[in-house]
């Protein structure tokens, strides 16, 4: 930071400071005269902004009570206007010496921009034929203390707006606009779901073991039974022991916990959505999947053409489905299916600089890696990636004609994944194998591959029938659904670095 901004920002501070010693000895005189406004417990508010609004012509010349944050005032002499928020929109109101008395006139006139306010009077229209409301009475409800930003001209470092969440919704329209999105999309995809027959349940978010992907969990102290648990990294465990209970479909929308990097597309704390269903499979997962997006946008949007950070992007059925390796292939003209040992793909990786850690050198590996590096930024338009190595795929049934690879898919869009499914490995004695490789993998260095779960290997010997499973990340989809281009934008409250 140069001198010159910090020095501004001292004398911002400074002037905010000042601000907040007046606002207090605002407070302190209402006080004084019994007007404690922290003291109000209710307040019986009668009409929205937006429900006066859209019913002027029945309620026009009726009384009503509004309430809301005072966000413009314009005192003129004996009469003035102010223009208050409340949770759907703003509305105006006329406020004058004749209806309130001198004192109450007085005592609004002292009222601050981001005061919470009632108003009582009846509804009208300007000479400018702006709906208002014709104060007969005011209220001060809540006395803020701390100013709104740059005079309500909007708050726009992001780093403070999502510190500030409480502020950003309230001089940032939009913003709330984005949540409000977020909701309707999530209820959406319920009512899609359970519209399926799907039923959604609850599965525990404090684990003893960090199972269901590839992940580096948090982990925390259990005083009481005195061990590590860990907060999840995926519910996919305990979803197929539902199925293997006799459930035919199960889902969990809920938050999942990496303890991971930071950037554009990843918080630590997230929200996905994964569901089950028995005697399905990847294919299955394909179909649901593309029917579910495309019929949520349809239904929130009204289209199924969205524009996502500039770039055309259709959700409309159906979407591309192709192999990974024949979308390397497509790319970079090189064609695994020819390359069938771990030393060829190696010599490969070499040539092409494409770092492969030890512990990760074998062809199922470098195939993941040449897709990462090559593929994955160019697929643009809707298209389901098929048939991954097995190596990263622990918990997913291997292909019969070729079991080097799994019935597995993840959706991509715009150049980043946003689901992710398999035909569910349902074999005990090949999960068994597969989590002793894991654990190798994990002892050796690599922090995110899965522990041995002993339960959930009994529970596949009682039986798990054929299933296909899907996990979505939901802030993702939020993201291209409302155009936003990082993942705080779409989380009311992300992680931050605390301030010193």
């Amino acid at each position: 930071m140069n001198e010159n901004n910090k020095n501004s920002e001292q004398i911002e501070e400074m002037d905010i400071n000042h601000l907040i010693q007046v606002r207090k000895e605002k407070l302190e005189e209402l006080q004084s005269k019994g007007k404690d406004p922290f003291g109000i417990t209710k307040f019986n508010r009668t009409h929205t902004a937006k429900a006066i609004k859209e019913n002027y012509q029945k309620l026009e010349n009726s009384d009503v009570t509004v309430c809301g944050r005072i966000i413009a005032k314009r005192i003129m002499g004996k009469a003035s206007f102010c223009t208050i928020q409340d949770c759907d929109e703003k509305i105006q109101s006329y406020v004058s010496i004749n209806d309130l008395g001198q004192e109450e006139y007085k005592e609004f006139k002292t009222y601050d921009i981001g005061d919470i306010i009632g108003i009582t009077g009846f509804v009208f229209k300007t000479k400018t034929e702006e709906i208002s409301v014709h104060a007969k009475q005011v209220t001060l409800l809540t006395k803020s203390l701390r100013p709104l930003p740059e005079k309500f001209h909007g708050l726009k470092d992001p780093d403070l707006r999502y510190r500030q969440r409480y502020t950003d919704l309230i001089v940032n329209p939009e913003v709330k606009k984005t949540f409000e999105l977020r909701s309707k999309i999530i209820k959406e995809m319920r009512t899609f779901l359970d519209q399926k027959g799907y039923m959604e349940v609850e599965t525990p978010i404090l684990n003893t073991i960090a199972g269901g992907a590839t992940a580096k969990p948090f982990v925390t102290h259990h005083n009481a039974l005195g061990i590590d648990m860990y907060l999840r990294i995926a519910p996919e465990l305990y979803l197929k022991r539902l199925i293997v209970g006799g459930f035919d479909k199960v889902y969990e929308i809920g938050r999942l916990f990496r303890n991971e990097g930071m950037d554009l597309k990843h918080n630590p704390e997230f929200t996905s959505m994964e569901l089950y269903a028995a005697y399905e499979d990847y294919n299955d997962m394909m179909d649901i999947t593309e029917e579910m997006v495309s019929t949520i946008a349809q239904n929130i949007l009204g289209t199924t053409k969205i524009t996502y950070q500039g770039t055309q992007i259709d959700l409309t059925p159906s979407w591309k489905r192709m192999t990974m390796i024949d979308a390397i292939n497509q790319v970079t003209g090189i064609d695994f299916n020819k390359i069938n040992t771990d030393e060829e793909a190696i010599n490969l990786a070499k040539q092409k600089n494409i770092q492969v850690e030890d512990i990760k050198k074998t062809r199922g590996h470098i195939i993941n890696a040449f897709f990462e590096e090559f593929v994955e930024e160019t697929l643009i338009q809707p298209t389901f990636i098929c048939d991954y190595p097995v190596e990263v795929s622990p918990l997913t049934k291997k292909k019969q004609s070729d079991p080097r690879l799994t019935e597995r898919f993840e959706l991509f869009i715009g150049g980043r994944e946003y689901g992710n499914a398999y035909s569910e490995l349902n074999d005990p004695i090949d999960q068994y194998e597969r989590f002793k490789k894991q654990v190798e993998a994990r002892e050796a260095g690599d922090e995110e591959a899965n522990m041995m779960d002993e339960d959930f290997v009994q529970s596949l010997e009682i039986g798990l029938p054929p299933t296909g499973g899907l996990g979505m990340g939901i802030d993702r989809l939020i993201m291209l659904l409302t155009d936003s281009a990082s993942i705080r934008d779409v989380l009311l409250f992300p992680t931050m670095k605390p301030l010193a």
